[in-house]
């Protein structure tokens, strides 16, 4: 009789166990995560997770907040009101530095976006831009330091090319609509917008490639967006994090594989205005999901290069390497 007893005791304290296990899952699933995220070539990898999110299907809660300027995002990932953010990558390092090491970088959304667009078929590398005028938006700005590594290293001085500057890609792609044999440095999705309004305008050089051919083989890579955590969040939500980069991978695969469909979601989100504009610009946005060592790798020889060109630019020091998430 006492053996039953026993028996039966054990076997409710089991069933207890499992629904209080069960009960715990539920709560790591109900995790809301707050995620913000920049209006342009950043976002497009995630409007297949965004509209999971919209309609139940993700496997975490979402609230996405999207801005036109990183200045937006920087205060609240600051202030806690943020969990994750896609931000520019040297915007990351700054951020990193503002918040004492407080957030890690998880994985890399977006590779180079910017390119050389001219109606003038005769540039075909860098060596060609010699004696000529480069029109570029944002002295200061991240284009402007990648164009000029690029041309130290490939030889040229600044006396061997002038810079003229702009204050917006508009103004660039304006400018080159109407003088077709001059060549400029437009970020996507303005070179694709340039293009379609001037028939005699093309891609003549993809900086993201110029950039992979001066650093070799096992060099880094030419980076535009990354997504960074607050580690405090990262601490006390592992799985959470997890998931969602699951999700962003799934999410960026989906943009690159199934462009039109994920157009329309662009437009529908207002990160670009016109489905069949974003469908032509998607495949050039070099949308991606890197993490590990690989993006660290890809990453941190790129900050090193802002850094050596202004060290203003990563805020004031090159990242550590508790900088990179690596689960």
């Amino acid at each position: 009789m006492k053996k039953k007893v026993l028996a039966w005791i054990m076997y409710i304290a089991v069933c207890m166990a499992a629904l209080t296990g069960c009960g715990a899952e539920k709560g790591q699933e109900a995790v809301n995560v707050r995620i913000g995220s920049l209006k342009g070539p950043t976002s497009m990898g995630l409007v297949s997770l965004m509209s999971q999110s919209e309609n139940g299907e993700a496997k975490n809660g979402y609230d996405f907040t999207m801005a036109t300027a990183a200045d937006e995002l920087l205060p609240k990932m600051v202030s806690g009101e943020l969990d994750i953010a896609l931000v520019p990558a040297n915007v990351a390092a700054v951020l990193y530095h503002k918040t004492q090491g407080g957030v890690s970088v998880i994985d890399i959304n977006t590779l180079g976006v910017l390119y050389m667009v001219s109606g003038d078929s005769g540039i075909l590398s860098v060596e060609d831009l010699r004696g000529r005028t480069v029109y570029l938006t944002g002295k200061g700005t991240t284009p402007d330091y990648v164009f000029r590594y690029l041309l130290t290293q490939n030889g040229l001085t600044a006396d061997e090319i002038t810079l003229e500057y702009k204050s917006e890609a508009t103004e660039v792609a304006a400018y080159l609509a109407k003088n077709p044999d001059a060549a400029g440095v437009l970020p996507q999705p303005f070179v694709t917008a340039a293009c379609m309004q001037n028939e005699s305008l093309s891609v003549v050089m993809d900086l993201t490639k110029e950039w992979s051919n001066v650093q070799g083989e096992g060099g880094s890579s030419l980076v535009t967006g990354v997504t960074v955590a607050r580690k405090e969040f990262l601490q006390a939500n592992q799985k959470a994090a997890e998931q969602f980069l699951e999700e962003h991978r799934a999410s960026a695969i989906y943009a690159n594989e199934h462009v039109d469909a994920a157009a329309e979601l662009v437009a529908s989100y207002g990160i670009i205005e016109k489905a069949p504009v974003a469908a032509k610009a998607m495949p050039y946005c070099n949308i991606t999901y890197i993490d590990g060592e690989e993006m660290k790798q890809a990453l941190s020889g790129y900050l090193q290069v802002l850094f050596e060109q202004d060290a203003a630019s990563v805020g004031g020091a090159v990242p550590g390497d508790d900088f990179y998430y690596i689960p």
